[in-house]
Protein backbone atom coordinates (compact mmCIF):
# COMPACT_ATOMS: atom_id res chain seq x y z
CA UNK A 1 0.00 0.00 0.00
CA UNK A 2 1.52 3.04 -1.26
CA UNK A 3 1.39 5.88 1.68
CA UNK A 4 3.00 9.51 2.28
CA UNK A 5 3.18 10.22 6.11
CA UNK A 6 3.54 13.78 7.31
CA UNK A 7 5.55 15.30 10.56
CA UNK A 8 7.24 18.24 11.80
CA UNK A 9 4.45 20.68 11.69
CA UNK A 10 4.10 23.37 14.80
CA UNK A 11 4.06 26.44 16.63
CA UNK A 12 6.72 28.98 15.53
CA UNK A 13 7.57 32.56 15.77
CA UNK A 14 7.87 34.83 13.24
CA UNK A 15 11.37 34.69 11.84
CA UNK A 16 11.84 31.20 12.75
CA UNK A 17 12.75 27.62 10.73
CA UNK A 18 10.94 24.15 10.51
CA UNK A 19 11.49 21.05 8.77
CA UNK A 20 8.32 18.94 7.39
CA UNK A 21 9.15 15.14 6.62
CA UNK A 22 7.00 12.94 4.56
CA UNK A 23 8.03 9.47 4.55
CA UNK A 24 6.91 7.38 2.14
CA UNK A 25 6.27 3.58 2.32
CA UNK A 26 5.02 1.24 -0.38
CA UNK A 27 6.88 2.61 -3.05
CA UNK A 28 10.29 4.00 -4.24
CA UNK A 29 10.44 8.23 -4.18
CA UNK A 30 13.07 8.12 -6.36
CA UNK A 31 10.29 7.67 -9.57
CA UNK A 32 8.27 9.78 -8.39
CA UNK A 33 7.83 13.69 -8.30
CA UNK A 34 7.07 14.62 -5.47
CA UNK A 35 5.26 18.10 -4.52
CA UNK A 36 4.24 20.28 -0.97
CA UNK A 37 1.34 22.04 -1.20
CA UNK A 38 -0.89 24.45 1.44
CA UNK A 39 -3.96 24.87 2.50
CA UNK A 40 -4.74 27.79 5.18
CA UNK A 41 -8.04 28.20 6.62
CA UNK A 42 -10.82 29.87 4.40
CA UNK A 43 -8.40 29.49 1.40
CA UNK A 44 -8.45 27.40 -1.90
CA UNK A 45 -5.20 25.04 -1.60
CA UNK A 46 -1.90 26.48 -3.21
CA UNK A 47 1.28 25.26 -4.17
CA UNK A 48 4.59 25.39 -2.22
CA UNK A 49 7.06 23.77 -4.18
CA UNK A 50 7.87 20.39 -6.21
CA UNK A 51 11.05 18.64 -7.57
CA UNK A 52 10.94 16.38 -10.04
CA UNK A 53 11.53 12.55 -10.28
CA UNK A 54 15.23 13.07 -11.40
CA UNK A 55 15.76 16.29 -9.70
CA UNK A 56 16.41 17.86 -12.82
CA UNK A 57 13.30 20.12 -12.43
CA UNK A 58 12.18 22.39 -9.25
CA UNK A 59 9.58 24.91 -8.74
CA UNK A 60 8.57 27.37 -5.88
CA UNK A 61 5.93 29.50 -4.87
CA UNK A 62 6.60 33.28 -5.40
CA UNK A 63 5.56 33.52 -1.86
CA UNK A 64 8.28 31.15 -0.62
CA UNK A 65 10.89 31.63 -2.87
CA UNK A 66 14.19 31.94 -1.33
CA UNK A 67 12.56 31.01 2.19
CA UNK A 68 12.13 27.38 1.70
CA UNK A 69 13.94 24.20 0.18
CA UNK A 70 12.41 20.84 -1.19
CA UNK A 71 14.73 18.23 -1.23
CA UNK A 72 14.42 14.21 -0.61
CA UNK A 73 16.42 12.16 0.77
CA UNK A 74 16.83 8.45 -1.38
CA UNK A 75 18.40 6.25 1.39
CA UNK A 76 15.37 7.47 4.14
CA UNK A 77 12.79 7.23 1.41
CA UNK A 78 11.23 10.57 2.52
CA UNK A 79 10.94 14.03 1.26
CA UNK A 80 11.27 17.35 3.08
CA UNK A 81 10.47 21.16 3.04
CA UNK A 82 12.94 23.41 5.07
CA UNK A 83 11.04 26.98 5.66
CA UNK A 84 13.06 29.44 6.85
CA UNK A 85 12.16 33.29 7.71
CA UNK A 86 9.05 32.13 8.53
CA UNK A 87 6.05 34.90 8.07
CA UNK A 88 2.45 34.72 9.92
CA UNK A 89 0.83 34.13 6.38
CA UNK A 90 2.78 30.62 5.84
CA UNK A 91 0.37 29.43 8.45
CA UNK A 92 -1.49 26.61 6.79
CA UNK A 93 -2.21 22.62 6.75
CA UNK A 94 1.25 21.48 4.63
CA UNK A 95 0.65 18.27 2.62
CA UNK A 96 3.22 16.17 0.79
CA UNK A 97 2.02 14.79 -2.51
CA UNK A 98 3.85 12.46 -4.90
CA UNK A 99 2.99 10.50 -8.59
CA UNK A 100 4.48 8.99 -11.39
CA UNK A 101 6.67 11.31 -13.13
CA UNK A 102 9.28 9.45 -15.27
CA UNK A 103 6.23 8.99 -18.15
CA UNK A 104 4.80 12.03 -18.08
CA UNK A 105 6.09 15.93 -16.20
CA UNK A 106 4.13 15.75 -12.94
CA UNK A 107 5.70 18.69 -11.31
CA UNK A 108 5.36 21.89 -13.85
CA UNK A 109 6.08 25.41 -13.11
CA UNK A 110 1.93 26.04 -12.70
CA UNK A 111 2.10 23.57 -8.88
CA UNK A 112 -0.69 22.40 -10.27
CA UNK A 113 -2.29 19.10 -7.33
CA UNK A 114 -4.10 17.93 -9.36
CA UNK A 115 -1.77 16.37 -11.29
CA UNK A 116 -0.63 14.30 -7.86
CA UNK A 117 -2.29 11.42 -7.18
CA UNK A 118 -0.79 10.18 -3.80
CA UNK A 119 -1.20 12.62 -0.93
CA UNK A 120 -0.37 12.39 2.58
CA UNK A 121 -2.47 13.39 5.42
CA UNK A 122 -1.61 16.93 6.73
CA UNK A 123 0.62 18.77 9.11
CA UNK A 124 -0.46 21.85 10.99
CA UNK A 125 2.51 24.71 10.72
CA UNK A 126 1.23 28.11 12.58
CA UNK A 127 3.45 31.39 12.59
CA UNK A 128 2.65 33.38 15.12
CA UNK A 129 3.89 35.17 18.15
Amino acid sequence: QMQLVESGGDLVQPGGSLRLSCAASGFPLDFYDIGWFRQAPGKEREGVSCISSRGQITNYADSVEGRFTISRDSAKNTMYLQMNSLKPEDTAVYYCAADWGLATPICTAELDGGRFGYWGQGTQVTVSS
